[in-house]
């Protein structure tokens, strides 16, 4: 499915499968997203800002310059997901799965957080 640029503030996507969706740029604020597949989900520039915690399948999905901020993703699957240019502060990641996602030196995390510890690659920005 396409939605890019949608406007889902407040929808309901409790367990939805957005397998493969194209979400970029989607203003996602508010939205309840617990338990939903967004495996291989294109969330680049999207704003996840205020949805709680996720709980979520996001493995594989490209947050390239995604906006977080909040418990949004507690307990989520982002192994294999592009992180770079991604701003993950003041995300609480406790219990997020990070193996093998991607991430580069724009990527922001929280404060003290130890991405190569939690299991994510860094990568080098392509010139």
């Amino acid at each position: 499915a396409d939605l890019g640029d949608a406007d889902l503030h407040d929808a309901n996507l409790t367990g939805a499968n957005l397998t493969g969706t194209n979400l970029s740029g989607a203003g996602l604020g508010n939205a309840d997203l617990r338990k939903a597949n967004l495996r291989g989900a294109n969330l680049t520039g999207a704003t996840l800002s205020g949805v709680g915690p996720l709980m979520a399948n996001l493995s594989g999905a490209d947050q390239t310059s995604v906006f977080v901020t909040g418990d949004v993703l507690w307990g989520a699957n982002l192994s294999g997901a592009d992180l770079t240019g991604a701003n993950l502060t003041g995300t609480n990641l406790t219990g997020t799965n990070l193996t093998g996602a991607k991430y580069n030196a724009s990527t922001q995390w929280p404060e003290g957080f130890d991405p190569v510890a939690a299991g994510a690659v860094l990568v080098e920005d392509d010139d």
